[in-house]
């Protein structure tokens, strides 16, 4: 049996002698050093606020970025994590596909209208997609406070994520999405399996271990609640974002967590600390995208 060195003292691999290091054995070390930046990084200022605070997450977003040749700082700018589905921002997605050698060009970009257009590298043929606010009215997104401010950036954004994975499917295997394209949705409408932790990735390649006899169940866990610090963070930004009425406040609360028609938040007091999170959250990243409009590279430098 052979050992594989792993450095800073952690556990070694065995494997037999004269068998390759596998694929598999590698990934597992890279994700025990992802999780550790994830750690270090998790409360920056550098973290986009869907990720902060959220070392787990993070460190799938850095993995994830690997996988599509992203460094870590470079990942952290890319991605955002809508509604728990991780998506590239359009503008990152288009320059991934570039600089694969494909081409990606604006034809046409008004409020009302986009059309974009694609070849992979060595090919002569273009392929071409085009979105419309009428296309967008029929899928329900011209509600949506982005939708409303900055129809024009969205349209483009949408034509992007379309135009990128006809052209170049491969290069976005790990990240096919763009976070424009998520409005506050996971693809498929959620419902998914639950995200398995990096903890669980490294403990499964130590073989099973014995299993203990089941614990009683616990008593059902009471939810903590919205705090002090919360409510002011969140009346901070909605006056930011000019959500001054208390009807349009809380219509917007409903539309980020998705409540039943049938049960809608009344009022913020009610809210748990993950739903004030989440709604701080869509704020902030309200509040990011007036001052730096999404996807306006896209527009200005179109090829």
């Amino acid at each position: 049996m052979t050992e594989i060195a792993i450095p800073n003292g952690q556990h070694a691999d065995v494997v037999p002698t004269g068998a390759q290091t596998s694929a598999l054995v590698l990934w597992a070390y890279e994700a025990r050093q992802a999780e550790q930046i994830a750690t270090s990084l998790a409360r920056t200022s550098f973290v986009p606020a869907s990720l902060r605070g959220k070392p787990d997450d993070l460190t799938a977003a850095i993995l994830a970025g690997q996988e599509l040749g992203l460094q870590p700082m470079a990942t952290l700018r890319s991605i955002d994590v809508i509604q728990g589905t991780p998506a590239l921002r359009a503008h990152a997605m288009r320059g991934l596909v570039q600089s694969h050698g494909h081409s990606v060009q604006v034809v046409e970009s008004t409020p009302d209208r986009c059309v974009m257009r694609g070849r992979r590298a060595g090919e002569k043929d273009w392929q071409q997609v085009e979105w419309t606010i009428e296309r967008a009215a029929q899928l329900g997104l011209t509600g949506k406070d982005q939708w409303k401010k900055q129809p024009q950036t969205m349209l483009v954004a949408r034509a992007t994520g379309e135009i990128c994975r006809l052209i170049a499917a491969d290069v976005l295997y790990a990240m096919p999405y763009a976070a424009e394209e998520l409005d506050g949705e996971s693809p498929g409408g959620g419902g998914g399996p639950a995200r398995v932790t990096v903890e669980e990735i490294v403990t499964a390649r130590q073989g099973p271990a014995e299993q203990p006899t089941p614990p009683a169940a616990p008593e059902p866990e009471q939810p903590r609640m919205i705090t002090a610090a919360q409510m002011k963070k969140m009346a901070a930004g909605m006056r930011t974002a000019g959500l001054t009425d208390r009807d349009t406040a809380l219509a917007f609360v409903n539309e980020i967590l998705q409540r039943p028609a049938d049960n809608p938040v009344a009022s913020r007091n009610e809210l748990t600390l993950d739903e004030a999170s989440r709604v701080i959250d869509a704020l902030e990243r309200e509040a990011a995208q007036a001052e730096d409009p999404v996807d306006a590279d896209v527009i200005e430098d179109g090829e």
